[in-house]
């Protein structure tokens, strides 16, 4: 291993701030189904650990969309690597993400599930760098505003290494 991580966010401020989020989606759906579409690979921590804290009824759906290849940009080019199993409409569907950098990936994610004919259609993200952006998304939920470096932890990997970190990290390469 050449790389080095060191901590940017520590793992009990990562779970605090998913537990707040719990929280406020919980309160914002009261009395209604969630269906959660997680972004793999990814978001599947995130996630998890966000679905556990909800109050309302969910259910789990998942999605491969890939812009990164083994790389530490986006390439740009955005590919459906795996598709629903079930149809969303009519449906209260809640994207998550475990990081929205360019936002090329999730705006041609959002449209592309817009069409479908969700009842409602929110975004939430554990992970958000503004600074990166080069397309509009309306992100509805942010765990963490964070700088442009390239992050690992908590499903975020470099070259599939680091998921199963339980912190967000900056790799230094």
């Amino acid at each position: 291993m050449a790389e080095k991580v060191s901590v940017l966010i520590p793992e009990e401020k990562v779970s605090a701030r998913i537990r707040e989020l719990a929280a406020e989606i919980s309160e914002e759906y009261k009395g209604r189904h969630i269906h959660m579409i997680c972004v793999l690979k990814g978001g599947v921590y995130f996630m998890t650990e966000l679905s556990k804290h909800v109050t309302e009824s969910c259910s789990l759906d998942f999605m491969a969309i890939s812009s990164y290849g083994d790389g530490t940009v986006s390439s740009g080019k955005i590919r459906i690597k795996k598709d629903l199993d079930e149809s969303i409409e009519g449906k209260d569907v809640l994207v998550v993400e475990d990081i929205i950098d360019s936002g090329r990936t999730l705006s041609y994610l959002m449209k592309d599930l817009a069409k479908r004919g969700p009842a409602s259609l929110k975004l939430c993200t554990l992970l958000d760098k503004p600074e990166r952006r080069e397309c509009e998304v309306k992100v509805d939920y942010v765990g963490f505003t964070i700088p442009d470096a390239f992050v690992v932890g908590y499903g975020l990997d470099y070259q599939q290494k680091y998921r199963n970190l339980p912190y967000i990290g900056v790799v230094e390469l």
